[in-house]
């Protein structure tokens, strides 16, 4: 098997890259910006799990970059995980739209564009899996963070109907809906720790998501049953809330 993961130096797409090299022997493409923590953490991977990792340059911003990019890849990949995200900084984006839009279009447009791009390869080829690390956060729009969760909400939905596209291609599309994880994206908020999970605990997830081919998964698994809640109080409520 050979994965590409984008955005790989995030928390979670390491946590995920090592769980894929140690559970399914799996060949890595490892893509992100940053290429001197890249290379190391390639490195490491490659030792430690006797397989192949390999670091690329990737922007998800770079629109333009992103065919040539997956038409530079040989092999091509039998799966792919989008972990690239940007939590950005709400108060700043209701006053500067540079950071609403660099919030929307890493969260989302970047998503879509790679992936359009993937998709077209395995639908071609007739299999392969897509796995989407969307978030809990686009379930319902509220005043701390809508920016993010919109975009996230909005990749949510493609999520879906990419879903329903390509399922007669019997390629799996999964997407991944976190609530609050450890990692370096949120370090400067505070979460509630019983709510809050780990990168290893959700690369777990995903793994047993993959296994299963399952359509959503919501990890951790009580983030199902607090967004079910959060969905169902009606509007003139929940506008009166403080979240």
């Amino acid at each position: 098997m050979y994965l590409l993961i984008l955005g790989a130096n995030s928390d979670v797409a390491q946590a995920v890259a090592r769980k894929f090299a140690a559970e399914e022997k799996a060949n890595l493409y490892l893509a992100s910006r940053d290429m001197e923590i890249l290379h190391k953490r390639a490195q490491d991977i490659t030792l430690r799990y006797e397989v192949q990792a390999v670091p690329l340059h990737f922007d998800a911003m770079d629109y333009a970059s992103h065919a040539e990019f997956y038409a530079s890849l040989n092999p091509k990949p039998d799966g792919v995980v989008v972990a690239f995200g940007y939590l950005g900084d709400q108060q700043e984006a209701q006053s500067d739209f540079q950071e609403a839009r660099k919030i929307i279009e890493t969260n989302y447009l970047g998503a879509v564009s790679i992936l359009e791009v993937v998709a077209a390869d395995f639908e071609k080829r007739g299999h392969g899996f897509i796995i989407g690390i969307s978030s809990a956060a686009g379930e319902r729009g509220r005043q701390s963070n809508y920016v993010y969760g919109s975009a996230k909400g909005a990749l949510t939905v493609y999520l879906s109907g990419l879903r329903n596209r390509l399922h007669k291609k019997n390629i799996t599309v999964i997407t991944i809906l976190p609530g609050f994880i450890h990692t370096k994206m949120i370090e400067h908020l505070t979460t509630p720790a019983l709510l809050s999970s780990t990168p290893d605990n959700v690369a777990q997830d995903i793994h047993k998501a993959f296994i299963k081919k399952k359509n959503i998964l919501y990890t951790g698994w009580y983030w199902r049953w607090i967004m079910l809640v959060i969905r169902m109080i009606p509007e003139p409520i929940f506008k009166m809330l403080n979240l």
